[in-house]
């Protein structure tokens, strides 16, 4: 069915009077809501970890037809929950064929519509939105004006029109008003200035805009959604008191609360389909790449305030995949499996996610990074390998053993060496690796590991990546036995 292209054929349509001057944008998406709470599934597709926390939270803020806040450190997702909101509007809506602000064809605000429906009647044109075009973002930032969000009147438009400076036909619409009828979002909220935030007062108290100080006012229909960092409140800025208390509702986001909903997260957005070599992702290698974000939220060395956005492991992901690519174009092998040795190779995707507080800028991101991932690896080898009997491999490298397994090895040179090492390739069946399995698959197995004996200190590795024995600590002799004690020097006495 074609949709009504003119006012009249829209007076006969589902699009009524009655519908489209009573049901604001609020009222739009609480019934669209309710249509989706009554049907199973995910009310926002692609938001993993909130269904008992957030959601439900964000839910009862569109029934209560409230503007609301998503509070939470970087990479919780508060962006892409605000873009999901579009998925609760309608898929069109009839708009005045032309106009800037989109207005309701049977109550238009703005001057030129109205004069054209006066004029034109039931011939006056009619256009559609989709839900994308009615969703209007902005990223807040210091340097942003009333006239941004607002408004501004433009002196040219007066001149070119012989219309005085506070006609309507000389105002030029900010974003505010282009995203009538529909969501208008802020990111960052607190980065936007004082001055500038005391401007959305009236739309979010009256639902009208008034431009530059002129008797000119909109009664625009929107619905205001913001995001903020907590840390931002006393770093950057603040959200003022009086913008706060007209919020309908604060929504605290968070970081995933178990491995297993990181993965999912990071699966999802992590770009792991590639084209050319087949790829065989093991998943020892996706918990010790989540575990990492894990260990570095609880790092006394990591600040706390900045949070370690969920972007760490997917940006992690690519680089480790990316890594064992280029050894699979390089020794021209079929298959694309990544190994512990390519998390490391990966340093620079986790490094720059991490603010560091003193101790660790002392000590260097690298270091930190080395220590996080050496902690994520020993946390997941415990999983597959606690109460497996180990000896045997450790006694090999005791008894002087070494072997090297760098991350630009092929898979057919390093799995000969391994086969050397007593009672290691017995041990893959831990991780559903059988002698059957490619040679690719083999050797990232055996490298996690030596890296999980590595990290919990039974044996050494080097900077070159060289397995060794480790370390054994020598006892400390008794005082009297086996050492003389050193003479006792007196003291110079003080002048």
């Amino acid at each position: 069915m074609s949709l009504p292209r003119t006012l009249g054929e829209l007076r006969c349509s589902p699009f009524s009077e009655d519908r489209l001057r009573a049901r604001r944008i609020k009222d739009e998406l609480r019934d669209n809501l309710m249509i989706k709470l009554r049907r199973p599934g995910p009310i926002f597709s692609g938001i993993v970890g909130y269904d008992d926390t957030v959601v439900p939270q964000i839910v009862n803020a569109i029934l209560s037809r409230h503007n609301f806040i998503l509070l939470g450190l970087r990479g919780q997702a508060k962006s892409r929950i605000l873009r999901a909101l579009t998925t609760l509007l309608d898929p069109e809506t009839p708009y005045i064929a032309g106009c800037e602000i989109h207005d309701n064809p049977y109550s238009p605000i703005c001057r030129r519509c109205r004069e054209e429906v006066t004029r034109l009647g039931d011939a006056t044109s009619i256009s559609y939105l989709t839900p994308d075009h009615r969703y209007v973002e902005k990223l807040a930032t210091p340097d942003v004006t009333i006239a941004d969000l607002i408004g501004d009147i433009d002196p040219i438009k007066a001149a070119r029109g012989g219309h005085e400076l506070s006609s309507e036909f000389t105002v030029h619409y900010g974003l505010l008003p282009r995203a009538n009828r529909g969501i208008f979002a802020i990111n960052e909220l607190p980065d936007l200035a004082g001055k500038i935030q005391v401007g959305l007062f009236n739309i979010m108290q009256e639902g009208d805009v008034q431009i530059k100080g002129y008797p000119l006012r909109l009664p625009l229909d929107v619905a205001l959604v913001f995001s903020a960092n907590p840390e931002d409140y006393t770093a950057r800025g603040k959200i003022i008191t009086p913008l706060k208390d007209r919020i309908g509702s604060e929504i605290r986001t968070h970081y995933p609360a178990s491995v297993a909903e990181g993965i999912t997260i990071t699966t999802q957005e992590a770009w792991t389909q590639r084209n050319g070599y087949h790829l065989h992702l093991p998943k020892y290698v996706q918990e010790v790449i989540e575990r990492i974000a894990f260990a570095a939220r609880e790092d006394k060395k990591v600040d706390k305030r900045s949070g370690v956005s969920q972007r760490l492991p997917i940006t992690c992901m690519e680089n480790v995949i990316s890594n064992a690519e280029r050894r699979t174009i390089h020794h021209n092998e079929k298959l694309v499996v990544p190994r512990i040795s390519d998390i490391y190779a990966a340093m620079p995707a986790i490094t720059g996610k991490l603010e560091l507080e003193y101790e660790g800028e002392m000590k260097g991101a690298d270091y930190v990074g080395r220590e996080l991932i050496r902690a994520a690896i020993a946390k997941t080898y415990d999983d597959y390998f606690n109460g497996v009997n180990m000896q045997q491999v450790v006694q090999w490298f005791d008894l002087g053993g070494e072997i090297q397994l760098t991350d630009t090895a092929s898979a057919g040179e390093v799995l000969q060496s391994l086969r050397g090492i007593q009672g290691l390739m017995d041990k893959l069946v831990k991780v559903a690796v059988g002698p059957k399995e490619s040679a690719e698959v083999q050797v990232s197995a055996a490298e996690f590991i030596l890296e999980g004996l590595y990290a919990h200190k039974r044996i050494g590795r080097s900077e070159e990546r060289v397995f060794t024995a480790g370390e054994k600590q020598p006892k400390r002799p008794e005082p009297g036995f086996g050492r003389e004690e050193p003479p006792v020097r007196p003291r110079r006495p003080l002048n």
